[in-house]
């Protein structure tokens, strides 16, 4: 029989409705005198400096079995030195604070624990590969879900291979609701915690489980004994985090039945379960090994989530979860928030990906204007250079042919991708040199060509609104600011550059109090607005930092409310041949236009 591990967490939620949880940390074989425990200062996958440290009061040492404490200094903001003098044994006690029903986090209420270790427990600085036990000791009616192996059930333990495999490896106990599924013969839990969601079970394991096919198709094979989908439901906006045999995502409890959320909830289910792949194992080599006290840095970011992106918008296609018709109008979408966006041309998918920790998620009212999602550009790139392998390999090289092969090379071997390493494996797999297209889309930033690259399977992108007619109401104008309701008043909280109200100063902040001498509210502000038309003078009035004054402007023409992607009139026979192997449907040309008979 091995030993058992050295290191031992017990944790206990004595008062659930107090949001805590109290930790016992038993650490044995301490040399030296002295150790460091230290508490990371964020998670994979989540890429920004969340110091969740804050919630951990109360942190003591002492002897096993002794009330006697042992020297404690805290030496950083997530790090304590604990002095064990010549004791090889020593008991760490602290209480952890979690409220929070989001990614990642500490949630302990009344009704259940969900704990993510990375913002609960620390690790012993040195020590992070050495296996580990977590002992629960939690009301004896709840159920547990995690996918660590449990060693004992009196009382529930469960072992990691070490730290990493813990903070990996979520824990969810208390009433959920759970079901098993097994697509393709492997064992997938869905765990469901929080009352009062609008699901249909049955639909939801059978489209999950289609999920999950489609994936392990696109990819050939899967790396799984098992896997557990953790939904937790709640009044909040949708989130997701992604772990090697789990993921955690945040859902609205109501959000199951209008089609366009059923297909977010799709669309973020197939996102986080293609990470078990694209991330936690086809990885940068910058993440080899995690330092959970700073920033990891990669110009990768955008092939890890923007790529995943666009995986998982082609998985639903593959699954049968929404036709192409309707993927292309979401599809559409996507290409009219992008263009929406000044920052595009301001910053490369690499920058943006390196400057993930201090502009992704704190985003300020400058962000449209100098920054662009790695996200959503990475999503969008992929499909471009999707296509572009596609046209020029006659269809049979193409973004999936890479992601197999870098599963094959890279993730099954736990080889980590340097960091120019991408053209190389692309042009090796396809033969398809991208150089200029990485220099010019994902190094530099110049505008993507869309219209090209929607050409290449016999698509056209176009406004959606049809010509207009003579008798017509002319065009609303256009500002190009964002609002928000100010108790009742209109106040500003971006302007794009470019925009009609960037010439004319406006500027975040101000709060627009009348339209040429017309007193107007927040709810009166887009019918106010779309009586001028593009052209049109209008006078504003508006608060700046307490101060009345009049802002002169001029109404402009509004971009595309909505994009359509829609076949062009011809297609070549090789236009024709990517389309059907893109999106597995032989491509047609466009239905004549309705008429009303008059």
């Amino acid at each position: 029989m091995p030993e058992p591990p050295r290191i031992r967490y017990e944790v206990r939620a004595p008062t659930p409705s107090d949001h805590r949880i109290e930790v016992r940390m038993t650490v044995d074989g301490v040399v030296g005198g002295a150790f460091d425990v230290v508490f990371p200062s964020w998670v994979p996958g989540s890429y920004w400096i969340q110091d969740r440290v804050r919630n951990v009061s109360g942190l003591e040492a002492r002897v096993p079995g002794s009330d006697a404490p042992l020297p404690v200094h805290r030496t950083e903001k997530a790090r304590w030195r604990v002095a064990s003098g010549e004791h090889p044994s020593v008991e760490v006690r602290f209480t952890v604070y979690g409220n929070e029903p989001r990614t990642s986090l500490l949630d302990v209420t009344s009704e259940h624990l969900f704990l993510g270790a990375g913002f609960a427990l620390p690790y012993v600085e040195g020590r992070r590969t050495e296996p580990l036990d977590l002992v629960l000791s939690l009301p004896p009616d709840w159920t547990i879900h995690t996918e660590l192996p449990e060693v004992t059930r009196h009382p529930p333990t469960f072992r990691a291979s070490g730290f990493d495999e813990l903070v990996d490896s979520p824990v969810d106990a208390g009433h959920a609701e759970s079901f098993v599924i097994h697509p393709l013969g492997i064992p997938h839990r869905i765990v469901l915690c929080g009352a009062g969601g609008n699901y249909e079970a049955d639909r939801l394991q059978r489209d999950i489980g289609r999920v999950v096919e489609a994936s392990v198709r696109l990819f050939g094979d899967s790396p799984l004994p098992s896997y557990t989908f953790f939904y937790h439901l709640t009044h909040a906006v949708w989130a997701g985090l992604e772990h090697a045999r789990s993921n955690h995502c945040v859902f609205p409890r109501s959000g199951f039945r209008t089609p366009s959320q059923y297909r977010t909830f799709l669309r973020l289910t197939a996102h986080e379960y293609l990470h078990l792949y694209n991330v936690k194992r086809i990885h940068p080599k910058a993440f080899d090994p995690f330092d959970y006290t700073r920033e990891t840095y990669t110009r990768l970011l955008w092939a890890m989530e923007g790529t995943t992106d666009y995986l998982a918008w082609l998985v639903l296609i593959r699954a049968g979860l929404t036709s192409p018709e309707r993927a292309l109008t979401d599809l559409a979408e996507k290409v009219r928030r992008y263009r929406a966006t000044p920052g595009r041309l301001r910053q490369s998918l690499e920058d943006a990906s390196v400057a993930a920790w201090v502009d992704f998620y704190h985003g300020d009212e400058e962000t449209p204007n100098r920054s662009i999602s790695y996200y959503l550009k990475g999503d969008l790139v992929s499909l471009c250079l999707d296509l572009e392998l596609r046209a020029q390999t006659q269809a049979a090289g193409s973004i999936e042919s890479v992601w197999r092969e870098l599963w094959t090379s890279y993730g099954k071997t736990n080889r980590g991708l340097e960091e120019d390493e991408l053209p190389g494996v692309i042009e090796r797999v396809t033969g398809v040199h991208v150089d200029e297209f990485f220099r010019d889309y994902i190094a530099g930033t110049k505008e993507v060509d869309f219209e090209r690259y929607f050409g290449l399977a016999g698509l056209a992108l176009r406004p959606r609104s049809g010509p207009r007619r003579p008798d017509d109401d002319p065009e609303p104008g256009y500002l190009g600011v964002d609002t928000e309701n100010a108790n009742g008043s209109v106040r500003v909280t971006s302007v794009r550059d470019g925009s009609p109200g960037r010439r004319a100063g406006l500027s975040p902040l101000d709060e627009i109090v009348a339209v040429d001498g017309s007193r107007i509210s927040f709810d009166d502000w887009t019918k106010v607005l779309g009586r001028y038309a593009p052209g049109s003078p209008l006078e504003l009035t508006v608060f700046r930092r307490g101060r009345l004054r009049s802002v002169p402007a001029v109404a402009g023409e509004s971009p595309p409310k909505e994009l359509s992607i829609l076949p062009e009139k011809e297609a070549s026979l090789a236009a024709r041949s990517v389309h059907e192997a893109w999106l597995g449907t032989a491509w047609a040309p466009p239905k004549p236009p309705a008429t009303d008979g008059n």
